[in-house]
């Protein structure tokens, strides 16, 4: 059985040069079965990887689409445990990276944590709330797992920190397009972050935060992300009852790969 960090390196690898597509959705949005359909839906539409996030009623990172299906999905009783069983069923199908708010990892224990994610066949792990100083039982309990704890960079991030934090990236390093939360942005241009960031990278840079066409997917990847991630635009629709499959197949052609 491979680690997760290598499930998701070898994701990376097999997209042959271009930009991986690593859709995100809200673990038990709308409910459980129907976030279920979501993922498989991503997974043929041509997602490389994805983004499981588990709803927390203060997710200080997140705009307010993802923020209203968060609390969608608690109130239609999704919880930790429920969330990385769905991580299990798409693992099936494609790497899972799960995002957690630092106090639902906290309150089980790292090393608790960890383990349940690399049974479940779950490959990394975001804590956006984790700071890198705080981050070193985290990282080592990820590491006993094999699960890639991925870090982030902003656009604010001095170039010490940001070497700190390429050192010890797991996976891919989560590259922050704008200040500010998630949502969908107009206009983007991250190609002096990604410089900033692949410069003291050692894993894939993967870009995040505003993307929302295929347009500005194929825009980052020629800026120079070695992956894409893209959570509102999804959310929105899956809210909105649009065909999430179209929107990832559209995605997944703008990167250079056709849908399955």
């Amino acid at each position: 059985m491979s680690t997760g960090i290598e499930r998701i390196a070898a994701a990376f690898a097999a997209t042959d040069g271009r930009a991986a597509l690593m859709p995100y959705m809200m673990g038990g949005f709308p409910d459980l079965d129907a976030s279920l359909a979501i993922g498989e839906a991503y997974a043929d539409g041509g997602a490389d990887l994805v983004e499981l996030g588990v709803p927390f009623s203060d997710p200080l990172a997140d705009g307010p689409v993802i923020h209203a299906a968060g609390t969608t999905a608690l109130a239609a009783g999704a919880t930790v445990p429920a969330v990385i069983e769905l991580g299990r069923a798409l693992a099936e199908r494609l790497p899972v990276v799960l995002m957690c708010y630092a106090n639902l990892v906290l309150a089980r224990g790292v090393e608790r944590f960890a383990d349940e994610l690399a049974r479940a066949n779950v490959s990394g792990l975001i804590i956006p709330d984790l700071p890198l100083e705080e981050a070193a039982a985290a990282l080592a309990a990820c590491d006993a797992a094999g699960v890639a704890l991925v870090p982030l960079a902003a656009p604010t991030t001095p170039e010490d920190r940001l070497a700190r934090i390429g050192a010890q990236a797991r996976g891919f390093l989560y590259a922050v397009s704008v200040t500010g939360t998630t949502g969908e942005r107009a206009e983007l241009d991250a190609t002096a972050l990604l410089a900033r960031v692949k410069a003291h990278a050692r894993v894939p840079v993967a870009l995040g935060f505003g993307i929302a066409t295929p347009e500005q997917a194929a825009a980052a990847a020629a800026a120079g992300a070695d992956g894409v991630i893209v959570g509102s635009r999804l959310v929105r629709a899956a809210a909105e009852g649009e065909d999430v499959r179209a929107l990832v197949e559209g995605l997944a052609r703008a990167l250079g790969r056709a849908g399955a």
